[in-house]
């Protein structure tokens, strides 16, 4: 009887389970996996740092519907991907994280990659942490994995294993395995639900619906475009739900941060209809919250500890939001719901109205470059299907104002933790994700410093990433909010060079192009288009354009009321 190594039985479960990409940095804890990945013919892409890694098996995930996995060494190589395994925790992401370790048996012996408690780390920053004790639970405890990243309210897991484990031998016979084909089926709501939320759309005169990550997960796309189109009702989304509606769609009213200025013109909804979404700082926080408190709340989510959090719901629904959707497509179908799409147009006209402040700086065609003006010229360039990947403060919201999204999956950037430096490894699993589309990864100057050797994952893995550096010479929100905050000539750890990314770009092999005039732009990003290569367009703009969204931040600190302590991002103290 063939006898098999733990690499082998890894490598083996995740065929079984449809998992057929890793991203990694090497270690040898690891190397049994990769050999048997080799011989099974698992695409295997090596980044330059396992932080990387993880947000490349982040984006594989966000961008394809699927599990991500990422493979990292013990010690260093469970620290450096800390970050992206907190980040999936917090937006419900489902990934894979594959841990080497020290062998059994040199516990608290401080052998070579050991010295940290691995699981109390690990713990902390997944929905589900396991260390494999022996080589024969490998097969089940991996399948065990696989099936909680998915199910449910998504997030990470992670398995450990041991290198005595992953080099250990067993016989074929002896490996217990898991159906990759069985999944748990997903919760439907009860037919009083969704006779509850038809009766509260009927009486609604003016409801919203707030799409969120749950809407992703669940694949509902085609359910929420037709439930929509037949009530009328408008949608916003988030970072995670964008292209949910194309954004294109008449019934598309941009973020959920619509509500605010349409509150200021008398729009206020009556019935909010959420589908997995939570309630946080993109709703507003928790005392500014820009949700109508006359409002009625209808949730629905998966997760019903998610349900309630900062702003009490009308009525909870555990479900999944694929499932809500087909039941009220149903419960409408012979009786349709009233058409809001009066209501709908009216809402949708002030979430387009933000572009209207920067109509001069769309026209200029000479001298320096305006950040929305890079915005535009990357939004008319790339093809309507493309992969959008973000990084950075003010830069993440200059391409939020122009970019187009087709679909869902499609625009992937930062979530609740914030993570800097996450653009070009998201810009890795996406184009992994989506051969044969356009990726292109629009970043600030100084979120490109953290993982800038990936210009080199995407040259030897052949991935044409394009990537458009919003180059102000300094991190642009820290420093705008900064002058807001304490005046002019007063910043502090906020300012960076005037650096040539493009040339070391160039050092990597890809494509490079180097733009200061306006005048320059729009042709500079054709030919790094047209290159098909990996490429850098290095973008000088102008320092001095400070994005709403700062002003929002932190902008009443200007006022300088000494009757307040301003803090920023968080409420105001008392002086």
């Amino acid at each position: 009887m063939a006898k098999l190594n733990g690499g082998q039985v890894l490598v083996e479960v995740l065929r079984r389970f449809g998992i057929d990409t890793a991203f990694t940095l090497h270690g040898g804890h690891l190397d049994a996996a990769y050999q048997a990945a080799r011989d099974a013919g698992m695409r295997v892409i090596d980044t330059r740092h396992e932080q990387a890694a993880g947000f490349a098996a982040s984006a594989y995930a966000r961008s394809s519907g699927r599990v991500g996995l990422a493979m990292v060494t013990a010690g260093g190589g469970i620290t450096n991907v800390v970050s992206p395994v907190a980040n999936a925790l917090a937006d419900c992401v489902p990934m894979l994280i594959i841990g080497g370790a020290p062998a059994l048996q040199d516990v608290d012996a401080l052998p070579v990659n050991g010295g940290v408690d691995q699981m109390a780390v690990m713990r902390a920053i997944t929905k589900w942490a396991v260390q494999v004790p022996h080589i024969n639970r490998l097969a089940d405890l991996l399948g065990q994995a696989i099936r909680k990243a998915g199910s449910g309210k998504p997030g990470p897991v992670y398995v450990e294993v041991p290198i005595d484990i992953m080099f250990g031998r067993i016989e074929e016979a002896e490996v217990r395995h898991l159906d990759g084909d069985v999944a748990p089926a997903r919760p439907a709501p009860n037919a009083q639900a969704v006779d509850r939320i038809v009766e509260m759309l009927r009486g609604a005169e003016r409801p919203v619906i707030l799409a969120g990550g749950g809407t992703l997960y669940s694949g509902c796309a085609k359910e929420l475009r037709a439930f929509a189109e037949r009530s009328g009702i408008p949608v916003l989304t988030n970072g995670k739900s964008r292209g949910i509606l194309p954004t294109d769609h008449p019934l598309w009213g941009r973020g959920y941060a619509t509500l605010a200025p349409a509150r200021g013109q008398g729009l206020v909804p009556d019935l909010l209809l959420v589908l997995g979404a939570r309630f946080g700082i993109y709703t507003g926080g928790r005392r500014k919250s820009f949700l109508p408190p006359e409002a009625k709340i209808v949730q629905v989510d998966i997760e019903g500890g998610d349900i309630g959090r900062i702003r009490e719901a009308d009525l909870a629904v555990i479900a999944d939001c694929g499932e809500t959707l087909r039941a009220l497509l149903q419960a409408t179908e012979r009786n349709p719901l009233p058409d809001t799409r009066d209501w709908a147009t009216r809402l949708c006209a002030v979430g387009s109205a933000s572009k209207q402040n920067f109509a001069a700086a769309a026209k200029s065609e000479r001298g320096a470059v305006h950040p929305y003006r890079l915005a535009l010229a990357v939004a008319n360039a790339i093809p309507r299907d493309a992969v959008v990947c973000l990084d950075g403060g003010e830069s993440h919201s200059w391409i939020d104002m122009t970019a187009h999204s087709d679909a869902p999956g499609r625009w992937l950037g930062h979530g609740y933790v914030g993570s800097m430096g996450e653009g070009l490894p998201l810009a890795v699993g996406a184009q992994v994700a989506n051969p044969g589309r356009r990726v292109v990864c629009f970043t600030g100057d100084g979120s490109l410093g953290f993982n800038f050797a990936e210009f080199d994952t995407f040259v030897r893995h052949g991935l044409p990433v394009v990537v458009v550096v919003n180059n102000d010479q300094m991190w642009g929100m820290s420093a705008h909010g900064q002058d807001l905050m304490y005046g002019e000539g007063k910043r502090m750890v906020s300012e960076l060079g005037r650096t040539r990314y493009d040339q070391a770009a160039a050092g990597f092999g890809c494509h490079a192009e180097f733009v200061e005039d306006v005048a320059d732009l729009d042709a500079a990003i054709e030919r790094a288009l047209a290159s098909n290569k990996p490429a850098c367009v290095n973008v000088m703009t102008d320092p001095g354009v400070m994005h709403p969204i700062t002003q929002r931040f932190v902008g009443r600190m200007a006022e300088q009321d000494a009757s307040r302590n301003f803090v920023p991002y968080a409420d105001d103290l008392e002086a």
